[in-house]
C-alpha cells in the first residue's frame, strides 16, 4: 500500500530563517538572571556606606601610622646615630670621671703632704722640749707652751679658727657644755676641757666647756 507524498520541499522551505535564530540567540545570551546583579549592586553600596561612616579621628591616627611606618628606615637611622652618641658620652662621662677621681687624690694628698710639712717643725721643737725637759724639769713648761703656740699658728694657715676660751659667751653652735656652775653671768664660759675649731661657718670640732649660771 502506497502512501501519498506531500509536495516536495525547497531548499528555502527545509533551512530556518537565520534572522530569526539569532534573533533568539542574542535575546538568549543577554537573560542575565536579575538576582545576581541585584546582589553585585548590593556589595558595593555596602563598601561606599562603610567608606562614609568611618570616624574622621580614626581615619587621621590611620594615616598617621601609616606615616610613620614609611619613615621606619629613617627611625632606624636615627636609633642608631642615637645609641652611638649615648655610647660616645657614656664613654666621655667614663673618662671625666675618672679623672676627676684622679684630680681629687692628687689634692687629698697634697693637702696632707702640705700639713705634714707645716707640723715638721712643730715636732722638732716638741723634740727639743723634751730633751731639755729631761735635763731641767722647769724648761719643760716653757718649751711645751711655745710648741702650743707654734701648733696655733699652723692651725691658723689652714684656716682653723680657735673657739672656746674663758670668758667667752656660750654659743651651742661651736660649744658643747659639760657641766653648768652657779656664776655671775649667765651662759659664760668658765673653763675649757678642750678647744674647739672651726672653718669659717663650719664646725671642726666643738669646744668642751663649763658654764656658767646664776644662782
Amino acid at each position: 500500500m502506497f502512501r501519498k507524498r506531500g509536495p516536495k520541499m525547497t531548499d528555502d522551505q527545509r533551512k530556518p530563517d537565520d534572522t530569526e535564530t539569532k534573533t533568539i540567540d542574542a535575546e538568549t545570551e543577554l537573560d542575565v538572571p536579575e538576582t545576581e546583579t541585584d546582589n553585585l549592586d548590593e556589595d558595593q553600596e555596602a563598601a561606599f556606606a562603610g567608606l562614609d561612616g568611618l570616624d574622621e579621628g580614626m581615619l587621621g591616627q590611620v594615616q598617621e601610622m601609616m606615616a610613620k611606618l614609611g619613615r621606619a628606615d629613617e627611625l632606624e637611622k636615627e636609633n642608631a646615630d642615637l645609641k652611638g652618641r649615648l655610647a660616645r658620652l657614656a664613654a666621655d662621662f667614663e673618662n671625666y670621671r675618672r679623672r676627676t677621681q684622679e684630680d681629687v687624690q692628687a689634692a687629698q694628698g697634697q693637702g696632707v703632704s702640705k700639713a705634714a710639712e707645716a707640723l715638721m717643725p712643730v715636732y722638732d721643737d716638741m723634740d727639743r722640749a723634751v730633751t731639755m725637759g729631761a735635763a731641767d724639769p722647769a724648761k719643760l713648761v716653757p718649751g711645751m707652751q711655745a710648741v702650743q703656740g707654734k701648733i696655733l699658728n699652723v692651725f691658723s694657715g689652714l684656716g682653723l679658727e680657735v673657739t672656746g676660751k674663758e670668758g667667752e659667751a656660750f654659743d651651742p653652735q661651736w660649744h658643747e657644755a659639760l657641766q653648768v656652775v652657779a656664776g655671775d653671768e649667765d651662759d659664760v664660759i668658765v673653763q675649757v676641757y678642750q678647744l674647739g675649731f672651726r672653718m669659717g661657718d663650719r664646725l671642726v670640732r666643738p669646744a668642751r666647756v663649763v658654764v656658767s649660771k646664776k644662782g
